[in-house]
């Protein structure tokens, strides 16, 4: 589990095919402090450290991965946000992030003002469903709240500091962001029976439905 708060920005030395997985290899900071097994979110994405050698660390990505993220797109010298998992006796500063990417977002326009700066997104259509004003989303591991939705579009502000602590700073349209939607938006969508991956008796006798969590209160 994670928080969306970057730790540091790393940087890509290496990927590499090997069978069916890759293997990608990130210069970090705090590399000397892991051990194999640990995880780690590398923009967003939920990886396991299978090496670790002086100032670096190596993690391996499915196909999987590979699809839903942008990481096909990855390349040598390319800066990644850096999060090692949330300690159980440790504060949930940003949000509950589990590192498993719904997808890709596609940057529209990165506004910097002076106290803050705007960033437009546009998001797969079935991604929208989960985006709600003042809700949470992660952009490429980042904790961030929406601000605005538009469509098939999201806008969230991003404060100095983060523009300067992760690579949102250097975002420009055209850009592709990895995109992980808020958690419980799909656990409630589940219950109430609502997602498309429910089961045909998703509503009979016994099933959570609105008129149910209406009766209880909510």
């Amino acid at each position: 589990m994670f928080t969306g708060l970057v730790e540091a920005v790393g940087r890509v030395l290496s990927t590499t095919r090997r069978g069916d997985v890759t293997d990608l290899t990130v210069e970090a900071p705090f590399a000397d402090e892991m051990k194999t097994g640990d995880s780690v979110a590398l923009s967003g994405v939920c990886s396991t450290a299978v090496r670790i050698a002086a100032g670096t660390f190596t993690v391996q990505l499915t196909d999987e991965t590979m699809k839903v993220s942008r990481f096909s797109l990855l390349i040598p010298g390319d800066r990644l946000n850096l999060e090692r998992a949330l300690p159980v006796t440790g504060r949930l500063d940003g949000h509950l992030v589990a590192g498993h990417v719904d997808g890709v977002g596609l940057v529209l326009s990165l506004k910097k003002g002076r106290s803050s700066a705007e960033l437009w997104l546009n998001l797969p259509k079935e991604l929208m469903r989960y985006v709600v004003y003042k809700g949470s989303i992660c952009v490429d591991g980042v904790s961030l709240t929406v601000a605005s939705v538009q469509g098939n579009s999201c806008s969230v502000a991003v404060i100095p500091e983060t523009l300067e602590r992760t690579t949102l700073g250097t975002l420009c349209a055209g850009r592709k962001v990895n995109i992980e939607t808020d958690m419980i938006a799909r656990y409630v969508e589940k219950l109430l029976g609502l997602s498309k991956d429910t089961e045909p008796s998703a509503g009979a006798a016994g099933a959570l439905t609105q008129e149910k969590l209406a009766q209880m209160g909510w």
